[in-house]
């Protein structure tokens, strides 16, 4: 098994050479931190991940939750982990002190989650629910509500879940059955089924805390009707004591992948006796709910960065060990076997996936940046927006490109990365449900062409091109990166015709053919945020190796330009191929029906 899953050099690159995040201490929300209280949270998180969960990443695929008796069951290494979370403020981190929070900048948590998700991302969902579910109710719930879950659930003895998906639903969420009765006793009676809810139910925690969507009893139908509620799977009684609400879990999915968190199928109000309390006002769940969904799909994104990261210093680590054939110039078979990663195209192989972890990885901490200055409201309407912009591509880029990124891992092994003896084949198993998870690649290529690009009437697209074109500005300083900036300069060209024929087109055709293309229009635009990312990344290298950089150090920066220079001669080229296709007016996906796929 391979010893390193992440790198801290390069998380240090990026908080202190390239996003300078100890420069948020100006604001007064983040005064009291600096660069070394943010060495020591990050070396922490470091040493949670090495001690407390990597270790256990390989058992908890095989030693699986298990369903018994009503009940699921899962691996008992999660209990010290959820303790040193709730211990150690992990889980509300980036909120105020009056809440037990440390002000911690999202930029730094979402590091510190990351290196979490690459050690052992199935364990590391149980707390970065919580988060989500405790965030919610933070900012929606009234000041009762937060009092009586939010330090039972920041402490990690209560488990928060967002419980949306419903049995022949799926993304359809406007078409949600689960109903909601009102009551004269300030809660409503709750009916319904819900499916793959993670961490729906465990035997590790005293409680499970449900944000779930209904719709309210005779309410309207679409989402206008659709409300969100607190339902725990076990409600305070006027005694203080914990007692059943009526949540039954009825049993658990068997899973490709992330096999250490369960997903379960949880019934609720079976025996007529289930409540749940309405968060923020009625006919807006949807929209509060997509508070939570909005965080989740970042962290989708930035655990298919961490699962990338963990299958890249595994195939590194195999490359630099195992020995294999010869090069093409060497004829002589007495003369000794080379090392995988002498071999030009096992280097490909790993250029693909450190760039695209470390691309992906860049834009992530980009986009935290945004927040951290919205939250201390510094241009806040303009950050949200960018914010907004970006979540589609950083959620979705990196779990597609993982999928691949992890099968070149698996291609580097061999014959051995198929199988079980190496960590590869579950990175890969794992990474298959990002996807998938919180709006599948479909609802994100929808939710860019067809929201993301004309919302505010253009104004969030504008602030994207105005960010890529600043980086693009300094970069110009530098010679050595010419090649680069021009072909970012002919992407961005190309990105804004594009755009404006699409929506030019728009008018003229059905909404359903001007999205029928619209996941190769977010791979387009994707390739072109992360070479955005990339040209930074370089700039900065090629202005630290103009100083005095230790040997060490140079050879870091320049293995940063060798990444960035392979992605834009191999990644960002295919934005061509992709233009090409959304330029096309013929439709096959929508012209073609169900008769003609049949033999």
């Amino acid at each position: 098994m391979a010893e390193k899953f992440a790198s801290r050099r390069n998380i240090d690159f990026l908080i202190n050479e390239v996003f300078n995040v100890v420069s948020l201490n100006r604001f007064p929300y983040f005064e009291d931190h600096d660069e070394e209280t943010f060495k020591m949270i990050l070396d922490t998180a470091m040493n949670i991940s090495t001690d407390l969960m990597f270790p256990y990443f390989k058992e908890m695929d095989t030693n699986t939750p298990y369903w018994e008796d009503g009940k699921v069951h899962v691996h008992k290494a999660i209990v010290p982990f959820l303790k040193e979370m709730g211990e150690g403020g992990w889980i509300q981190c980036e909120k105020p002190y009056d809440i037990g929070g440390q002000q911690l900048p999202l930029t730094i948590k979402e590091l510190a989650y990351f290196l979490f998700g690459a050690a052992n991302y199935s364990m590391h969902v149980y707390p970065m629910l919580t988060a989500g579910a405790a965030n919610l109710i933070y900012q929606y719930g009234a000041q009762e509500m937060q009092d009586m879950y939010l330090e039972k659930m920041y402490s990690g003895k209560w488990q928060g879940t967002m419980a949306l998906t419903e049995p022949d639903i799926g993304s359809s969420l406007g078409d949600l059955t689960t109903t909601a009765e009102p009551t004269d006793q300030g809660y409503y009676m709750i009916k319904g089924q819900k499916i793959f809810i993670s961490a729906g139910n465990s035997d590790i925690t005293e409680n499970v805390v449900h944000l779930l969507i209904a719709r309210l009893k005779d309410g309207p139908l679409g989402v206008p009707g659709i409300s969100l509620f607190i339902v725990p799977e076990k409600r305070i009684n006027e005694n203080g004591e914990l007692e059943d609400n009526d949540v039954q879990c009825g049993g658990i999915e068997h899973k490709l992948g992330y096999r250490g968190s369960p997903i379960c199928q949880l019934t609720f109000g079976e025996e007529k006796n289930c409540r749940g309390w309405l968060v923020g006002e009625l006919g807006k769940g949807l929209a509060q709910m997509f508070k939570m969904m909005n965080e989740e799909r970042i962290n989708i994104g930035i655990g298919a960065i961490s699962k990338i990261s963990a299958a890249y210093y595994a195939a590194l680590e195999y490359a630099q060990q195992r020995k294999q054939g010869r090069k093409p110039d060497q004829k002589d078979p007495a003369t000794p076997m080379v090392e995988l990663i002498e071999h030009a195209d096992i280097k490909r192989m790993l250029l693909f996936q450190k760039a695209v972890m470390e691309g992906s990885l860049a834009l992530a901490l980009q986009l935290s940046l945004y927040q951290d200055l919205a939250m201390v409201g510094q241009d806040p309407e303009e950050n949200e927006m960018l914010v907004d912009f970006l979540i589609p591509i950083l959620k979705t880029y990196p779990s597609e490109m993982g999928i691949l990124a992890t099968s070149a891992a698996i291609q580097i092994h061999g014959g051995y990365g198929y199988c079980g003896d190496f960590p590869v084949e579950q990175y890969y198993r794992d990474i298959r449900i990002d996807p998938i998870h919180e709006g599948t690649t479909g609802i994100q290529g929808q939710d860019i062409l067809g929201r993301k690009v004309s919302m505010k009437k253009g104004k969030a697209f504008e602030l994207y091109i105005n960010e890529v074109e600043k980086a693009i500005a300094e970069a110009k300083a530098y010679p050595e990166l010419e090649k680069q900036v021009e072909a970012l300069e002919s992407a961005m060209g190309l990105m804004k015709d594009l755009t404006a024929e699409l929506l030019a087109k728009k008018a003229q055709i059905s909404n359903e053919a001007f999205l029928a293309d619209s996941v190769l229009y977010l791979d387009f635009m994707s390739q072109i945020a992360v070479a955005w990312q990339w040209l930074k990344l370089m700039t900065v290298s090629v202005t630290a190796l103009k100083g005095q950089p230790t040997d060490q150090d140079r050879v870091f920066y320049q293995g940063k330009i060798y990444a960035g220079r392979y992605f834009f001669d191999y990644e960002l080229t295919k934005i061509d191929s992709l233009a090409i296709r959304l330029r096309s007016d013929d439709k096959v996906t929508v012209e073609i029906t169900k008769e003609f796929f049949e033999d």
